[in-house]
């Protein structure tokens, strides 16, 4: 219930990562800020301890890395190309976690979780109706998918012996500390980093509730679930970020058949995922 709740908070962010003026490097440069920011002062009001070992600081902080490295590449996506082509891009994350995740592990790919990572993909292309003139966004959002299943895979086995909160305040620190370096290489830091008065707005939202609040929430449920089962989970952000959009603005009408075949295909993959799997199971061991 918590996953699905922070995928519904994710479905905003490919919004207001369109709908805000800076670029993606400084998009995620001031959203890892207010993130922090807010993750500091839940610290301090909660008197949390936050307090790690050196070595539990660098594996986190070079896991920042990572993340920072999605967020730029997820972003730069969407400026690229269009929200749509960026979701479906980082759809694939589910193929990559089904051969990342057992590679990570010393464990055996599973053929289930190949196809169900196949049926996503194909799911969230019938909503979208690919649209392949975007191949340096493509490019860029399937690189963003590589980066976010990579880190979740690396999660899953931090959150077994680190809070959430705090595996997300160390790896937020990673990501300000390398967007920031790579800003100041690359002259980032210029005036093109001003901000409109709506961007404001819309940075908050994004990095208090879109970031500190849904990651901590996306780390956690890690410790109940496998990095594959959150990534296919995931894959319900496009959906609700479409359904949101049409029923806020009366759009109903026009959801197109694509749309609904889709979205039983996405919806029966992640529900029949797990009752598949259990009689596979089953199978095995009588």
């Amino acid at each position: 219930m918590i996953l699905h709740f922070t995928v519904f908070i994710w479905g905003f962010t490919s919004i207001l990562g369109a709908l805000i003026s800076v670029s993606a490097v400084q998009l995620v440069f001031f959203r890892v800020f207010i993130a922090l920011i807010s993750l500091f002062l839940y610290f301090k009001f909660n008197r949390t301890a936050y307090k790690i070992s050196r070595q539990n600081f660098l594996n986190l902080f070079l896991t920042g890395a990572l993340v920072g490295g999605h967020w730029i590449l997820f972003f730069a996506s969407i400026k690229l190309s269009t929200v749509p082509v960026t979701l479906v891009c980082l759809s694939s994350m589910t193929l990559f976690t089904a051969v990342l995740e057992p590679l990570m592990g010393q464990k055996r790919i599973s053929k289930l979780e190949i196809i169900a990572g196949l049926l996503i993909i194909l799911g969230i292309f019938l909503i979208f109706k690919f649209e392949t003139q975007y191949t340096k966004g493509i490019i860029t959002g399937l690189l963003s998918a590589l980066l976010a299943s990579l880190f979740s895979i690396i999660n899953s086995k931090q959150v077994q012996h680190t809070e959430p909160a705090v595996i997300s305040f160390y790896e937020l620190i990673g990501a300000f500390f390398f967007s920031s370096i790579y800003l100041l290489v690359t002259g980032g830091f210029n005036q093109d980093m001003m901000l409109k008065p709506a961007d404001i707005g819309y940075l908050l939202l994004l990095g208090t509730v879109c970031t500190s609040l849904a990651y901590v929430a996306g780390v956690s449920v890690m410790r109940e679930l496998s990095a594959f089962r959150v990534a296919l989970i995931t894959n319900l952000e496009p959906v609700y970020g479409i359904l949101m959009s049409f029923i806020f603005f009366g759009d109903m009408d026009k959801m197109t058949a694509g749309f609904w075949i889709g979205a039983a295909i996405i919806l029966s993959t992640i529900f029949l995922f797990p009752i598949a799997q259990t009689r596979l199971q089953r199978r095995k061991n009588g």
